[in-house]
């Protein structure tokens, strides 16, 4: 899974790797039933959101469930800006 490679390869301590990781699963389980079973839809929703959860994440990272909640918010936000017009 590309999406777990970005977060093995981040910058972080084992701590907040683990906890990176932790958001990275829980954050997963909450989008999957978005995309269906498409894969050309699921692995870039997963990149975009390891992708957020790196933005968000610093050394400090220590609560699983804020992190996943801004990585989402992020991820959400990034979207809809996606798809307005310019």
């Amino acid at each position: 899974m590309r999406a777990r490679q970005l977060i093995d390869g981040a910058s972080f301590g084992p701590d907040a790797l683990r906890t990176i990781g932790k958001s990275l699963r829980c954050g997963l389980g909450e989008i999957a039933g978005n995309f269906g079973d498409d894969p050309t839809e699921i692995d870039p929703a997963r990149i975009k959101l390891a992708n957020a959860i790196l933005l968000i994440a610093s050394e400090d990272s220590m609560d699983a469930e804020v992190l996943r909640k801004a990585a989402l918010q992020r991820m959400a936000l990034d979207w809809r800006n996606e798809g307005s017009p310019q």
